[in-house]
């Protein structure tokens, strides 16, 4: 397959103003004159143009440009980089048509153990994010971050792209967790079917009042989804529907952080930004290109081999007087992150899920004799 026929180049204005000589953009390749040779490359950044799941979207076309802007002038991380900016990603004749580019430009990169950071586009571009990994053939698990549960049966693309995530056929996903949402903003019912369904949902006074309990959370998804819209207007006034309460610019980048950090994770889409409703100095787009550097400074920082029969992990068992009477955990010596293990019958189709990452707190319930609510959902997804 010839990538860069999928491809625009990087604008030229963007490339030649002037940068310090320990600038991001120094430090990268970038589709030029040339397209850039992926050998080796670790990381590809992808700006998305496609706005037409969502009404009075226009500017949604500009806004890769101006994250570029604002990530090309950070300063470079700690880190030996290889990564690539392939330019913006070309629009489809259709909108389903542009999903499919997602698709065969997202499974094509993950197949040559490349990740590709979307950035720019609508949220429900998420959904050509997701099938991306159904070439793959394995079960995944998704992270979404949005204020809403875009799960509406009927209405825009943009409020029922999650609805076709979960609904989708042949079905390859194995949990879904919706954070940062917002309850007076979201059907109570939507909340129940995701209990149904045994998936994670937590909203946003219980995610900021326990921030760092969500880590476990983003350490077990394959691919994260982040609707700018679940940062507050404060910080991101940048987006249609933005709102006066939500995460926090820092808070966000924190996020980035735990994702790139997490050895599974291979993929991850930063959506829904418009430079329409941005303030004069762009400070969504700052924000986005934050998130980003973060999200590679995470990533070059990964500790773990996941291998836990290896030297790099303590085993821990804790008895119990009720059913399960055992609970078996792990801690890295790396990176002091703890997994626990969940008995299940089918070796083959769950291997990767068998240890799920959690938090010291889980183990600590389970020392008191309770058994971790995590467990507990893990163990009715095996059932």
């Amino acid at each position: 397959m010839n990538l860069k026929n999928f491809f625009e180049p990087v604008p030229e204005f963007l490339t030649t103003q002037k940068y310090s000589h320990n600038s991001f953009l120094n430090y990268i390749h970038f589709h030029g004159e040339t397209f850039p040779d992926l050998k080796g490359v670790q990381i590809s950044l992808i700006g998305l143009k496609e706005k037409r799941g969502m009404p009075k979207a226009d500017s949604v076309e500009r806004a890769a440009i101006e994250i570029r802007e604002k990530l090309y002038h950070l300063k470079k991380g700690h880190g030996l980089y290889k990564i690539v900016d392939l330019g913006d990603l070309k629009l489809g004749s259709t909108r389903d048509e542009s999903m499919q580019y997602i698709q065969t430009v997202g499974e094509y990169l993950m197949k040559k153990q490349i990740l590709p950071v979307f950035f720019g586009g609508t949220h429900d571009l998420d959904y050509g994010q997701f099938i991306s990994y159904q070439g793959l053939k394995k079960l995944v698990s998704m992270v979404t971050f949005d204020a809403k549960v875009d799960m509406e049966e009927e209405g825009e693309a943009h409020e029922t792209h999650s609805q076709d995530i979960i609904l989708h056929q042949p079905n390859f996903l194995f949990n879904y967790s919706q954070l940062g949402y917002q309850s007076f903003l979201v059907d109570k019912d939507l909340i129940g079917v995701l209990e149904k369904l045994y998936f994670e949902h937590i909203r946003l006074g219980n995610l900021k009042s326990n921030f760092k309990e969500i880590e476990p959370i983003i350490r077990n998804a394959d691919l994260l989804s982040f609707d700018i819209s679940a940062i507050n207007s404060a910080d991101a006034p940048g987006a249609a529907d933005a709102q006066p309460f939500g995460l926090s610019g820092e808070e966000a980048c924190q996020i980035c952080w735990f994702a790139g950090m997490n050895e599974k994770l291979s993929s991850i889409g930063i959506y829904g930004y418009q430079p329409y409703f941005d303030d004069n100095r762009n400070k969504t787009a700052s924000i986005i290109a934050t998130m980003i550097w973060y999200f590679i400074e995470g990533f070059y920082d990964r500790k773990d081999s996941l291998s836990f029969k290896g030297s790099d992990y303590i085993k821990y068992t804790v008895s119990l007087d009720t059913k399960p009477s055992i609970l078996i955990f792990y801690k890295s010596k790396r990176s002091d992150k703890w997994w626990m293990e969940i008995p299940q019958n089918d070796q083959d189709k769950f291997e990767r899920t068998s240890i799920i990452p959690c938090s010291y707190q889980d183990y600590q319930l389970a020392q008191s004799g309770e058994v971790p609510e995590r467990w507990i959902n893990a163990q009715l997804k095996f059932m």
